[in-house]
């Protein structure tokens, strides 16, 4: 299958999902990230360390101080790395309504992370985003 890269397309194509599970983003050392990199769901490595995603009560095993707590809505579209404006489209839509977005694109989808207080009006938001596309 052929990822998409037309805006259009990919909105009227959104199908969000709120995914299962509370997330942290934590800080790991070297040690750590050897050890657990099975059960992070995203790791990064930047300058100064190593950033993960992971599961809140794996976090807490591990006696990780992380953020704040997140839902992950995973969108059910095939998004090309190349596509221009989704991102976008998807944080405007979120902060209009003062919800902060932390966006990770992976190969295949894109994946969002908001307060856990505020997953399912953000889920409803990225659906009357997508409604809103298919009607235009």
């Amino acid at each position: 299958m052929n990822a998409e890269v037309r805006l259009d397309t990919l909105l009227q194509t959104l199908d969000p999902r709120l995914e299962e599970g509370c997330f942290v983003f934590c800080a790991l050392d070297d040690g750590r990230a050897r050890r657990l990199w099975q059960e992070c769901l995203c790791l990064f490595r930047e300058r100064e360390g190593w950033s993960a995603v992971l599961e809140q009560s794996l976090a807490q095993r591990e006696g990780l101080e992380g953020s704040a707590v997140f839902r992950l809505i995973t969108l059910q579209v095939y998004s090309s790395l190349e596509a221009v404006g989704l991102t976008a489209a998807i944080s405007r839509e979120l902060s209009a309504a003062g919800i902060s977005a932390n966006v990770v694109a992976a190969l295949n989808h894109d994946h969002v992370f908001v307060p856990e207080s505020r997953a399912d009006e953000a889920l409803q938001l990225l659906c009357g985003l997508r409604n809103r596309a298919q009607y235009s």
